[in-house]
């Protein structure tokens, strides 16, 4: 059984360590820290078992908001934790009004690009060299109309 809540700070050594194990230039947990406290921001996670599966964070910025990181544990993939936590913040974006949702992802990451169409996403732009370690582009995508 999957529960989504928002995280807590008590949750940050998992997130941490699942951050470390999945993306060649982590944030740290000071970046997570400062980012929590941020008013316009959430941050939530997928817990599994007692253990944090995936996590979510989202800048609200008015009538737009941009998800800043998406993350499942290997051994959770493939289980449609990230698609949950998704509609969980996009359900939390028009309840507070927001009429646009950005992210970035990698170009090559094309399951996370067909989990992001499927859901209404579309590639509306490209950033050279977004990403380090290895360098690659991000393809920019928005989803309107919540």
């Amino acid at each position: 059984m999957i529960q989504i809540r928002e995280m807590t700070s008590a949750d940050l050594e998992q997130v941490c360590e699942l951050e470390k194990n999945i993306f060649s230039t982590p944030w740290s947990r000071e970046s997570f820290e400062s980012s929590m406290k941020e008013k316009d921001t959430l941050f939530i996670v997928a817990e599994t078992e007692e253990e944090i599966s995936g996590y979510l964070g989202i800048y609200f910025l008015g009538e737009e908001a941009d998800i800043s990181n998406v993350a499942v544990a290997k051994d959770y993939r493939r289980q449609h934790i990230a698609q949950h936590l998704l509609e969980c913040v996009l359900i939390q974006a028009k309840k507070r009004g927001v009429k646009t949702v950005t992210l970035e992802v990698r170009e090559t990451n094309k399951a996370a690009i067909g989990l992001y169409e499927s859901m209404g996403f579309y590639e509306a732009g490209v950033r050279k060299d977004y990403y380090k370690a290895p360098t690659e582009d991000a393809l920019i995508m928005w989803k309107q109309n919540l």
